[in-house]
């Protein structure tokens, strides 16, 4: 795949503005195509491709990013969206959408597998102070239950 040229959403979105407005004002394409020319400074074969990529991008204009002409090598498939002029392909890209992209998986530090951080008997409870229980925790923790009966 050899990159010809690339237009940005900017460019794009400026051009398909001017063309609007000339089209409303009965300008014939060949106007049309002249007066882009002048206005973002472009000719031939440029000229051309910028034309062909309007097409593109007003078919395509939901989070478009760019318009991507490129000449495929022989045996060489054309992406999905791709719209095939001659022998160039005019693609479209897009911007991510947001909250699409996936999250990657939550990993541990260190070397220990399965994310358990108690003491090292399992558990995984929560933690009570470093120094140890305090009188309460003790107190609890000793007192025998009442009998049943």
């Amino acid at each position: 795949m050899k990159a010809v040229t690339e237009f940005s959403v900017f460019t794009l979105n400026s051009a398909i503005q001017t063309k609007a407005a000339l089209t409303a004002e009965g300008k014939s394409p060949e106007e049309i195509q002249e007066s882009l020319g002048k206005s973002l400074k472009m000719e031939g074969e440029k000229l051309g491709y910028l034309i062909q990529s309007l097409e593109v991008a007003s078919t395509n204009a939901q989070n478009l990013k760019r318009v991507v002409i490129v000449k495929l090598n022989e045996g060489e498939k054309a992406p999905v969206k791709a719209v095939q002029v001659e022998e160039l392909h005019f693609i479209p890209e897009f911007f991510a959408a947001a909250g699409s992209v996936p999250k990657p998986a939550a990993q541990g530090k260190g070397g220990r597998q399965g994310g358990n951080r108690g003491g090292g008997k399992g558990g995984g409870g929560p933690k009570g102070s470093p120094w140890g229980l305090s009188p309460e925790e003790k107190a609890a923790k000793n007192k025998k239950p009442a009998p049943v009966g």
